[in-house]
């Protein structure tokens, strides 16, 4: 386990337009339909990976903490029951027959069953979790490198970015168009600190926090780290899935790129 950058970016890089607009919208798709709203954001958007890309490296490290850094109560926000009937039937089971599938523009698909996650090289980092709401916890997360599995199956030369589907109904919807989903580029995708995490503070991943996995993207604030995850799918584009915008908050005007 690293002990991390040198540079603490979380309080070096000016993030004040992109925090600001996510926290004027605070999940209201009327305002954040808004083109004003919209042309903000993706001004900012730019200004904030450019100003990252600047100051590290592609494979420069979030900072991680020690075991005395973890924080006693981590908060669990955003969904943390989901309902779905295929998910709520794979819970009862303690996830014993859920299959994480991995698939798109690979030359070999993948279909794992969480034993067999477990089986696979790992990686455990203690690393804070910054909201996009403000707050801030400091957790311990062990699971498999997603590089690992990337490179298990093959990225094709013209995948561009990771989609994650998710079993939580964030919109209520009742169909697949509600569910949580994300995308992250192949910078954060093959990082040694971007893991599938399927432990949480030395004990199997609670429902609450994203069970039977959750992404950890830790150069990213926490909307890009979806819980639940069910699918993972490498895609080129982005335009062609939902609204277009890369991710379920997204497309209701958050950035797609949330570095910090």
């Amino acid at each position: 386990m690293s002990s991390g950058n040198p540079i603490d970016r979380r309080n070096f890089l000016t993030r004040g337009m992109a925090l600001a607009g996510t926290a004027m919208l605070g999940g209201c798709d009327a305002l954040s339909s808004e083109p004003w709203v919209r042309r903000i954001l993706d001004l900012a958007e730019p200004l904030t990976r450019v100003t990252q890309q600047a100051l590290l490296t592609p494979q420069a490290l979030a900072r991680e903490f020690s075991e005395a850094d973890i924080s006693k109560n981590f908060r669990a926000n955003g969904s943390i029951n989901p309902r779905d009937p295929q998910y709520v039937a794979h819970a009862e089971n303690g996830f014993a027959d859920w299959k994480l599938t991995l698939g798109g523009l690979v030359e070999q698909p993948l279909e794992l069953s969480l034993d067999e996650l477990r089986a696979l090289p790992s990686r455990t980092q203690i690393t804070r979790h910054d909201c996009v709401e403000g707050w801030s916890c400091i957790g311990k997360w062990k699971g498999v490198p997603l590089h690992g599995l990337l490179e298990r199956a093959g990225l094709k030369a013209d995948a561009r970015y990771i989609v994650f589907y998710c079993a939580d109904d964030l919109g209520k919807t009742g169909t697949e168009a509600g569910k949580y989903y994300e995308s992250i580029g192949l910078d954060d995708a093959f990082h040694a600190q971007t893991i599938l995490a399927y432990e949480m503070n030395d004990q199997v991943l609670p429902i609450p926090h994203g069970a039977p996995v959750r992404l950890r993207v830790e150069r990213q604030l926490g909307y890009k780290m979806p819980k639940y995850v069910m699918r993972i799918e490498a895609v080129d584009d982005l335009a062609r899935i939902r609204r277009g915008r890369g991710g379920y908050w997204e497309d209701r005007g958050y950035e797609w790129y949330a570095g910090i």
